[in-house]
């Protein structure tokens, strides 16, 4: 029994995909969004909804505190073990996140990759952007060249593993296992309008579920992959007296927007993944419908 992996765009509609499939095969949903792993987040981050979990079995959800680090090498060791569990329990695990490496992580499985190191992020957080760029360029002259400087998680995350492999990053990056990928896998896909007028809504039901209070309860210090969650930010903000709801919203949307390509432009160029494209008219059933075309299930029509 092997895995099904189900990925797409936020706002795609993923999580109820899953779930329904899941409910259909008698499969299990294993969370693979970086997000949707921690406690107290999950208005924010559109975690599977009470409804959803009811259907089928979820795991991996709200498992980590908000103080806590997490990457796709501690990713990996947390979801293996689980997919293990579920299919010596004869059941087919249904991968589901929009977490690009975190899904790679399984699919094509990582090489080397150091995990996080609190007082190295420590000293490196200290560090204005124009010195971490510098000692990126010292130390790993192609991922500079590559790398958008200006994003300052990307470039500590760098200069981080290139110190604690005691090797450039882009020589680690060739260290993913290059056998070809043999994996059943999905992506979902919707037309652009579609896809953006469905996260414009759900940003919109986010806030009637609550959202302002789940940010306003959360502790002063996250960790940086908590901080990450599209709306803890812009709510805070809000919070704090600098801006007002409604432009906060539409911060939300724009940055959700803005996440949506970044996820497609990723997963474009990943081998392995069957697309599933949804028209306007076609729902949750219709997805399952295709995806068990692609990926029979024995005994199940």
């Amino acid at each position: 029994m092997r895995p099904l992996y189900i990925t797409g765009p936020t706002g795609s509609g993923k999580s109820t995909i899953a779930a329904t499939l899941a409910h259909r095969i008698d499969g299990e949903v294993v969370n693979a969004d970086a997000c949707q792993l921690y406690r107290n987040l999950e208005i924010v981050t559109a975690a599977p909804t009470k409804e959803q979990r009811h259907i089928a079995p979820h795991h991996l959800y709200g498992v980590l505190d908000v103080e806590e680090d997490c990457n796709a090498a501690s990713y990996a060791e947390l979801a293996k073990p689980v997919i293990d569990d579920v299919i010596q329990r004869g059941q087919r695990p249904i991968v589901v996140g929009g977490s690009g490496l975190y899904m790679k992580s399984l699919t094509h499985g990582l090489d080397d990759l150091p995990a996080g190191d609190p007082e190295l992020r420590k000293e490196l957080a200290a560090l204005p952007l124009e010195q971490l760029v510098i000692r990126l360029r010292q130390l790993d002259l192609d991922s500079a060249s590559k790398l958008d400087l200006n994003n300052r998680r990307y470039v500590t995350r760098a200069v981080e593993i290139s110190i604690l492999a005691g090797r450039p990053m882009s020589e680690i990056k060739t260290g993913w296992k290059k056998s070809p990928p043999d994996f059943d896998g999905v992506f979902i896909s919707r037309e652009r309008d579609q896809l953006y007028s469905r996260i414009n809504r759900r940003v919109g039901q986010m806030l009637d579920e609550g959202l302002t209070e789940e940010i306003k309860k959360l502790p002063k210090t996250l960790s940086a992959t908590a901080a990450r969650a599209i709306g803890i930010r812009e709510i805070q903000e809000h919070l704090a007296g600098e801006y007002s709801l409604e432009h906060c919203m539409d911060a939300i949307r724009q940055a959700s927007r803005r996440y949506a390509k970044r996820q497609l432009t990723w997963f474009k160029k990943e081998l392995g993944f069957q697309m599933v494209c949804l028209r306007q008219a076609e729902d949750t059933d219709s997805a399952v419908m295709q995806i068990l075309s692609l990926f029979p299930q024995p005994g199940h029509a």
